[in-house]
């Protein structure tokens, strides 16, 4: 019985070791401006924060009521936004001028088609997803929008629509991703 409980606190103590030098390397990454992302809305891998307009990705935190309905069905993690989850990373589609349509099919913008971009009507818990409404919107200054068309289930804005740019934190470029 010892020594199950040695072992036991051996194993806890690797745990705890292990959670501290993830922590300390997710923090020297963040303060270096790498940002690490595991979900499927983009390739997984490492992003650096960028300057300029051909920085196509950004990290935000999502408006409410948006925020807290990701958090409460687990689609992001514990993390550093107001909300107390961690930002999103998209692809902008869309910015101030441009022509955005909502559809069953999908999104467009100025008539070109986002792959993997219709809207589903539950999630993979099968909770029901309400989309943007269906219609066209001409993308007004100081918002974008953000579409992954990388994957289907990316929980973007053919759910919540355009977003404030005050709401970005950084602008991305691909550092080492997995295709």
């Amino acid at each position: 019985m010892r020594l199950g409980r040695c072992r036991r606190l051996r194993l806890g103590r690797a745990a705890a070791l292990s959670a501290l030098v993830v922590g300390i390397l997710s923090w020297g990454a963040s303060a270096l401006g790498i940002r690490v992302n595991s979900s499927s809305s983009l390739p997984i891998g490492l992003y650096r924060v960028a300057s300029g307009p051909d920085a196509t990705l950004v990290e935000f935190c999502p408006a409410e009521p948006f925020a807290s309905v990701a958090n409460a069905r687990g689609y992001r993690q514990a993390g550093t936004c107001p909300d107390g989850g961690a930002p999103l990373m998209k692809p902008v589609v869309a910015r101030a001028g441009d022509w955005v349509q909502v559809s069953a099919r999908g999104l467009s913008v100025n008539g070109r088609a986002i792959q993997h971009s219709a809207p589903l009507l539950k999630d993979t818990a099968g909770r029901p997803l309400t989309s943007w409404p269906v219609g066209t919107y001409r993308v007004q200054p100081g918002t974008v929008w953000v579409v992954s068309d990388y994957h289907p289930r990316s929980f973007d804005s053919r759910y919540f629509g355009p977003i404030s740019e005050a709401l970005i934190r950084n602008r991305l470029r691909p550092l080492f991703v997995l295709l």
